[in-house]
């Protein structure tokens, strides 16, 4: 049993001063005025936050950086178990405390077969996060594991086996994915050519070979992406589309179910996504380079034009934490508007909000205490504690460093109380 003091609590809308956080066994038992709990009578620990922000645990609904952990070269395979206890340790440290591990299931990749990314490996890992799933709070596991499958139509071979594992619950979140050149993400066939000619020798006329053939290959008929599809939405599982690059293919997607549109391309279509109620999804990578690798919209962009609903880490976790302050500093974005893309936005995409994305009584206790350090003429933020099912599963100590978050607070209190002095002489 904790009370979290001395901080800034972030909540989806707002941001709240001059309150403390108490958490009982699992769940936020209470957010009320600070001081209004005896916590050394009633046996509670106290956490100070020391003016930095009390924010929910981060949500990432697409990362594959889990691949980089297991194959950290192109043909090592480093031993799954340990791999995903050693992952969920270096997430905690960037605030995820939910991670949906988005394990690609291609039916071929050009110039960059990963032997990490064979079915057999897949399968692998996914018993791993199901086992995790099962004993959830009661392992040894720091954080949440989710299981985000990214079937790419060209995988004609594997309907069988994914809907096994549908069935058998494996999967939370599933997702179509088409890296046809010619179109999506790869509409501009010059980034395609060069993104499968790094590191390799491939000609022009190679290239378009690769390219015919790829474009030529057998996809997933309709039929059965939409019976794949009604099995995920019968079990309440998550269903989004990849590279959205048209109405008419977002149309597609809704049709069969998908309410995620992961990486639109461009922002006439994240645009066209949210008017049909879909959660789009950017990566926050994107944020810190200010624009996408793949030359498609800018994350940066869609967040101005409010046409971005959910960040996700996509395959840098530490972009995410990052991301939310660099919208607040140099965009000016509510901090609150940008933890609620990383947090309860996601959260709701995935139907998890009723526990977990927002600090709320009765919810999972999964809590962040962040502070911004200063050093030189930059601000970093930083995780002091994390507590996930209310146990507290991580501490970091940083140097008596000037605190931005620390001032905010002292001004803001120091405002409120000028406001309500004033109130009182009048």
């Amino acid at each position: 049993m904790y009370v979290i003091r001395n901080g800034i609590i972030v909540q989806p809308d707002r941001l709240l001063f001059g309150y403390e956080l108490v958490v009982e066994k699992d769940r936020i038992a209470a957010i009320q005025r600070q001081g209004a709990l005896d916590a050394e009578a009633a046996g509670f620990g106290v956490i100070d936050a020391h003016g930095g922000y009390v924010a929910p645990g981060l949500v990432d609904i697409h990362s594959d950086y889990i691949e980089t952990v297991i194959s950290p070269r192109a043909m090592v395979l480093m031993d799954f178990s340990t791999a995903l206890f050693e992952a969920e340790r270096e997430l905690l440290a960037h605030g995820i405390t939910t991670m949906f591990h988005s394990l690609s299931a291609y039916g071929r990749e050009v110039m960059d077969v990963k032997p990490v990314r064979l079915w057999e490996n897949t399968e692998k890992l996914m018993a791993l996060v199901s086992q995790s799933k099962r004993t959830e709070g009661h392992n040894a596991h720091l954080i949440r594991h989710r299981l985000h499958l990214r079937l790419e139509i060209d995988n004609v071979n594997l309907v069988e086996q994914v809907e096994k594992h549908l069935r058998a619950g494996e999967i939370d979140e599933l997702s179509f994915m088409d890296h046809t050149p010619g179109q999506g993400q790869y509409r501009d066939l010059e980034i395609w050519r060069r993104s499968i000619t790094v590191g390799h020798e491939v000609g022009e006329e190679e290239a378009a070979r690769i390219a015919r053939e790829q474009q030529e290959a057998p996809k997933l008929s309709y039929e059965q992406l939409n019976y794949l599809a009604t099995l995920a939405r019968e079990r309440g599982i998550a269903l989004a589309s990849h590279d959205d690059d048209s109405t008419e293919k977002l149309d597609l997607m809704r049709e069969l179910g998908c309410t995620i549109s992961e990486f639109p391309v461009s922002q006439e279509v994240a645009a066209a996504a949210c008017e049909r109620g879909m959660y789009t999804v950017m990566g926050t990578p994107n944020i810190l380079l200010g624009k996408s690798h793949s030359g498609n919209l800018s994350a940066r962009d869609a967040v101005r034009a409010g046409v971005a609903r959910c960040l996700c880490s996509d395959y840098y976790p530490t972009a995410m934490l990052q991301s939310a302050f660099v919208l607040h500093h140099d965009f000016k974005l509510p901090l609150e508007q940008a933890f609620a893309m990383l947090t309860i936005s996601p959260a709701r995409a995935v139907g998890i909000d009723g526990e977990l994305g927002s600090l709320e009584e009765g919810k999972k206790a999964d809590v962040l205490v962040v502070r911004e350090v200063e050093e030189g003429q930059r601000s970093y933020p930083v995780i002091t504690a994390t507590l996930v099912d209310g146990r507290v599963v991580s501490r970091m100590w940083y140097p008596a460093l000037p605190s931005m978050s620390a001032r905010f607070a002292v001004d803001a209190a120091t405002r409120a109380e000028t406001l309500s002095d004033e109130g009182v002489r009048a």
